[in-house]
């Protein structure tokens, strides 16, 4: 008996190819639609639409009108305004008057000069290991924290005749015979002081976070090297703080050249305090000329903006790398 075996071919149905788009099932998978690639893209600006609108409405639109009012005759309160061209910017640097009170503005960039000094000296001190050094940094920062208007009554007491200063000074057996806010040279040197007293709290927590945030394997190196205190403030804390620096000068030459409610508080803008933020404020509102408070509000941010491109560009910002 014989067996015969019969092939069975099995017939494997062809793969077919498959289309482009379409899934091994046959249907279409999903694509990824445009409007949601959009929505992402826009995401970030819808977070930006009001912080934008503020600053537009608040910045840059009353400084827009500030620039067309300067050319113009406006009191502030008609509503006419007639176009006077460059008048007011004429005036303002042909009458000695006007710009004779940026004058004033040496007292206060002295003064943060001297600011600038001080906070730099007690940031570098109180950056190394010292006791009680946080109430020290209390103390110093202490200053700036309190309004300005209440620092211009405290020290308005403390200038007046026989008040705190002349008490103090009759301790040492001086009686000075004079105001301390009775003639420009006292008032304007008296007003400085006290914007040194106020401010410097803050360059000394500009300074005290640049030089903390400086390796402290870098001072091991220069104790190892044999370096004193002042050596490691000339070649590691000095280059350190450069960015700083330049912002604290900045910052010195700007608010020296806009001071005002310290003298306004204090004396009014009489016995020749006036600064140029005073004159500005009195053109506008005390004798209605608000065209011509626009032309110097003008003028004063010009000086500013050039000064910081100058000093810009005298002292760039450099990338400092002491590692």
């Amino acid at each position: 008996m014989t067996e015969t075996t019969e092939a069975v071919s099995v017939k494997t149905p062809r793969a077919t190819p498959q289309r482009r788009g379409t899934s091994p099932t046959g249907s279409s998978p999903r694509r990824r639609r445009p409007r949601g690639r959009s929505l992402r893209r826009a995401t970030p600006w819808l977070f930006l639409v009001a912080p934008l609108a503020l600053l537009i409405t608040f910045t840059y639109v009353p400084v827009g009108n500030m620039l067309y009012y300067s050319f113009t005759d406006w009191d502030g309160i008609s509503p006419d305004r007639n176009f006077t061209g460059m008048d007011n910017y004429v005036q303002i640097f042909t009458r000695p008057e006007l710009f004779r009170v940026f004058f004033v503005s040496f007292y206060y960039l002295a003064a943060s000069a001297v600011q600038i000094v001080i906070a730099l000296y007690f940031a570098t001190v109180l950056s190394f290991d010292l006791r009680f050094r946080n109430l020290f940094k209390g103390l110093l920062f202490f200053p700036y924290l309190i309004n300005g208007v209440a620092i211009g009554f405290v020290f308005l007491y403390f200038f007046q005749d026989g008040g705190t200063l002349d008490t103090v000074l009759s301790w040492f057996g001086r009686s000075p015979d004079h105001a301390w806010l009775g003639d420009p040279a006292s008032a304007n040197t008296s007003l400085a002081g006290v914007a040194v007293w106020r401010f410097t709290g803050l360059n000394f927590v500009l300074f005290l976070g640049a030089i903390q945030s400086i390796p402290g394997e870098l001072y091991e190196a220069a104790q190892l090297d044999g370096a004193n205190r002042w050596e490691q403030f000339r070649h590691i804390i000095a280059p350190s703080i450069r960015p700083v620096l330049s912002l604290s000068v900045i910052l010195a030459i700007s608010g020296s050249l806009a001071v005002f409610e310290i003298p306004w508080i204090m004396t009014g803008g009489a016995t020749g305090t006036s600064t140029f933020v005073i004159q500005t404020v009195k053109l506008a509102f005390q004798f209605n000329k608000t065209g011509l408070a626009s032309a110097a509000a003008v003028v004063l941010l010009l000086i500013i903006l050039l000064i910081t491109w100058i000093q810009r560009r005298l002292v760039p910002d450099e990338k400092v790398d002491l590692v």
